[in-house]
């Protein structure tokens, strides 16, 4: 018995200090040597005030701002996750009704992008599409008192690529554009406050 116990025994530790302790230790020090920004949350300082992450969305709600897609968890981190409603189901029809009617009454567009009205899977997505976006110039541009195009410009120039040109949809990203704005036409109240 002592045979087979001893072996499994070096095995289970073996196998603890390269899985728990060895492999974690590689893959954080990668991480801080490679890519140091994203090791660290991508955090975006304002003023020596972290605002936000480029990786995780926030929910902005004053006209002032570029809003994010809907959320299911609204932007709570702790409870990332997706409403879990199913194509077929009334619920989700009428949430993106709603959704929809809300978007063209905010901004006057007649098509309105699916990311507009749909959640992304984690609720916590930073991005919306440039379709989105520029939808939402007009809005901006009335609430600081801007040119539209000036707006218009400004998102344009936040447009990420897919990833490798390849991966993924254009995108924008809309905490960045927010502390933009806000450096571009500051307003009284301004980031870090997310609510209207």
């Amino acid at each position: 018995m002592n045979e087979h116990i001893r072996p499994a025994l070096a095995t289970l530790g073996l196998m603890v200090v390269l899985t728990g302790l060895a492999y974690p230790l590689a893959i954080t020090g990668l991480g801080q040597a490679l890519m140091p920004q994203q090791a660290n949350a991508s955090l975006i300082e304002r003023n020596g005030r972290i605002v936000g992450s480029a990786l995780v969305g926030q929910a902005f709600a004053a006209p002032r701002y570029l809003h994010p897609r809907p959320s299911a968890v609204d932007y709570d981190a702790a409870a990332a996750g997706a409403s879990n409603l199913g194509p077929t189901s009334a619920e989700l029809l009428a949430l993106q009704v709603a959704r929809a009617e809300a978007f063209r009454a905010e901004t006057g567009a007649a098509r309105v992008p699916v990311d507009a009205v749909t959640a992304s899977a984690s609720g916590l997505d930073p991005h919306v599409s440039p379709q989105n976006a520029l939808a939402q110039a007009a809005r901006i541009a009335a609430a600081r008192g801007a040119p539209e195009a000036a707006i218009r410009s400004m998102i344009a120039s936040h447009v990420e690529p897919p990833l490798l040109g390849l991966f993924g949809e254009p995108r924008v990203n809309v905490l960045s554009v927010n502390l933009a704005l806000d450096a571009a036409f500051p307003l009284a109240a301004t980031l870090p406050e997310t609510e209207g």
